[in-house]
Formats: structure tokens, C-alpha cells, sequence
């Protein structure tokens, strides 16, 4: 009795994945045939070929002009180096162009305002889905509605607000604390954070505090360590937010000894020779194309958290 129901289960499984199939454009029996399958082929073979020219293809546009001439990058832009290949463009755009400087900046940019949205994104997400205070509804509600509030509205509002700041009454123009403290209030993040925590099962919360445990060792000892996806999809998004803004560090760091490589590039066009230029464009570049392939598996693994946000 017992193989035959579960025969019969199989069947069914089966019956249920064939009509399943058979939903798609293509049936069982059409996929089967070996012309279907040689176009299926060819057009998989195609679409992935196009996305890689789409994607490493301006990146291998760019890697060919940094170590190209001006000649050869103005006259001839899509011949592999008639003049040679000049390597040494690269360290004369870290030198002469003074890329080096200007990278510092903007990787301190990049990791205060990694370091203070991460602080606000987690913190503020721990309250409003693990504490899950009276009020939290209101809050969130608030939150989520800044995000319906066009960028460029606060723009004026954010800039009085660095040159006179509220209770202190400091003055933060020109500071990296101009760039870092309103880059850390990124509602979508809070909300992305909030979406993750509200998904860990509170079982385990509900342990750890009959065992004594306060909010802030909960937070530290088991919500952090169970929130690496999150965290590197938070961090990878607010690195490279940070890494290619331009209008505010342009506001909020007139000096250019201060400014980042997204302010400065423009700026040194108007000197600098085009295949500097190139070449520091490509060191600009490089870093975050890094730091995506060093945190491609969280990022891919709770991207469907962002997407389902953003849905």
C-alpha cells in the first residue's frame, strides 16, 4: 500500500511539472525537437554575448584609452594603440594629475559614509522590526514617505542646515562631516535593514532574552551575525552611492584640495591631457568594480530583498 501511494504521488508530481511546462511558450515536445534546440542555443549564445559587450565593454574601452595616447584616443578611438602601448599613463595621472590625492578623498567619502549609514541603516531597522515600539508604525510610515521626495528639493534646506548646524551650532561646510552625516540617513536603507530583520525568527530573540541578554547584546551577539547578506548589500550600495556622487560634495566641499575624484575629474578636464584624464577615470573606476566582486555573494544572495523593497 505504502509504494503504491507513493507512486501515485509521483505521478502527480510529474503530471503537475509537465503541465507546468507546458505553460511556456515552448512545450516538452517542441523542446525536444533538435532545430528548436539548436535556435534555443544560438539565441542564448547571443543575448550573452550582447550583455558582456554591454557590461565590460565601455570598462575595456576605457582600460584601452588610459594606456593610449591623446592622439590615438581622439583620432582613432576604436584601433588597439597605433602608437603603442603607455603604460605609463597611469603613474603620470597618480602623479601629475595629483589621482592620488583626490582618491584619498574620496575613499574617506566612502568609508565615513559607509560607516555612519550602516550604523543608522541597522540600528534604525533593529528598533522598527525587532523592538517594535507603539510608535513604530508612524515612524516607518515617515520614512518610507521620504522616499517620495525628489532629491533636489532638500537640497537648499540640507546645505542651511551644515552651515548653521541645529543645537550645536557648527559650522560643517567644507568638513568631511558634510558629506558623511547626510549620506547616513538613507531611508531606503533603513527600510531594506528593517525588511531583513523582520524576516529572522524571533524565537530566537525571545531566548536570548530569558537568558538576560539586554537589546544592545542582541543586537551585537545575533541580529549583526545573521545580517552578512544585508550588510553587504548595504554596503556595497552605499560605498558606490557615496564613491559616484558628485552635485553634493560639489556643495558641500568647495575646497578642491578636499574633493573626491567624481568633483575633481571635471574640473582637471579643463588641464589635463585626455589620456591623463583617461587614465584617471579608469583608477576611478576600478575600485568599485572591485569591491563588487569581493562582495558578489551577498550582494546576488540578498538582492531579492531590495528588489522586493523597491516592488
Amino acid at each position: 500500500m505504502t509504494s503504491t501511494s507513493t507512486r501515485r504521488q509521483l505521478r502527480r508530481k510529474e503530471s503537475k511539472q509537465d503541465r507546468a511546462s507546458e505553460r511556456t511558450i515552448l512545450s516538452v515536445n517542441d523542446r525536444r525537437d533538435p532545430r528548436v534546440r539548436t535556435v534555443i542555443l544560438i539565441l542564448n549564445v547571443v543575448v550573452i554575448a550582447g550583455l558582456l559587450i554591454s557590461a565590460a565593454g565601455p570598462l575595456l574601452w576605457l582600460l584601452k584609452s588610459a594606456i593610449s595616447t591623446s592622439q590615438d584616443i581622439l583620432a582613432a578611438p576604436l584601433q588597439w594603440w597605433p602608437s603603442g602601448v603607455q603604460w605609463h599613463n597611469l603613474a603620470d595621472a597618480w602623479i601629475r594629475v595629483e589621482i592620488s590625492r583626490y582618491l584619498g578623498n574620496t575613499v574617506l567619502v566612502a568609508a565615513g559614509s559607509w560607516f555612519f549609514g550602516i550604523l543608522v541603516a541597522t540600528t534604525g531597522g533593529y528598533a522598527l522590526a525587532i523592538l517594535r515600539p507603539r510608535y513604530g508604525p508612524i515612524i516607518s510610515a515617515a520614512v518610507l514617505a521620504t522616499l517620495f521626495i525628489p532629491a533636489v528639493i532638500s537640497l537648499v534646506p540640507l546645505y542651511l542646515t551644515i552651515l548653521d548646524l541645529p543645537v550645536l551650532g557648527v559650522n560643517l561646510l567644507n568638513t568631511f562631516w558634510a558629506v558623511w552625516l547626510p549620506s547616513a540617513a538613507n531611508a531606503f536603507n533603513v527600510l531594506l535593514a528593517q525588511r531583513f530583520f523582520t524576516s529572522l525568527p524571533r524565537e530566537l530573540f525571545e531566548a536570548a532574552r530569558i537568558d538576560g541578554a539586554g537589546h544592545l547584546r542582541v543586537f551585537v551577539a545575533i541580529v549583526l551575525p545573521l545580517s552578512k547578506p544585508i550588510l553587504g548589500v548595504l554596503s556595497l550600495l552605499t560605498v558606490i552611492t557615496a564613491w559616484k556622487d558628485f552635485l553634493w560634495p560639489l556643495l558641500a566641499l568647495p575646497d578642491p584640495t578636499k574633493q573626491p575624484l567624481s568633483v575633481a575629474l571635471p574640473r582637471l578636464q579643463e588641464t589635463a591631457e585626455t589620456s591623463l584624464m583617461m587614465a584617471g577615470m579608469f583608477i576611478s573606476v576600478i575600485v568599485p568594480v572591485g569591491l563588487f566582486l569581493v562582495f558578489q555573494k551577498q550582494f546576488l544572495r540578498g538582492a531579492g530583498q531590495a528588489g522586493a523593497l523597491k516592488g
